[in-house]
């Protein structure tokens, strides 16, 4: 079966369009973590012998004993792929901005602000 020539430059220009969409860059707002504690670092003491930590400490120690960096979008943990960025772990923990591109749940960071309202 042949498909008709404009059918066919239609399909092919939707998946084009299809394809661009998804390797957008997107901003979103959220938290830098780490795997290890994912939403919330209030197991870090106990994680790391009983000791009282910033959440930018925490992610730095976990991160340093195996974990890695997240980001945490509305109770949503995504994986990072780039995890050598500089600014992730200038920014570990802290609450931020980011410019990335995403791949289902992982995306990579191509931008980093740190944010100083919870509200922004």
């Amino acid at each position: 079966m042949k498909i008709p020539k404009p059918m066919f430059l239609s399909l092919l220009v939707l998946a084009f369009g299809v394809m661009t969409a998804a390797a957008a860059e997107h901003t979103w707002v959220g938290n830098i973590s780490d795997s290890t504690c994912g939403v919330s670092h209030l197991n870090g003491p106990m994680e790391h012998g009983k000791r009282t930590m910033s959440d930018h400490d925490c992610t730095l120690a976990c991160v340093k004993n195996g974990g890695k960096f997240v980001f945490v979008h509305s109770g949503k943990v995504y994986s990072i792929a780039n995890q050598d960025l500089p600014a992730l772990t200038e920014h570990a923990g802290h609450h931020v901005r980011i410019k990335a591109d995403v791949n289902g749940d992982t995306i990579t960071v191509s931008d980093v602000v740190m944010l100083t309202k919870k509200t922004q």
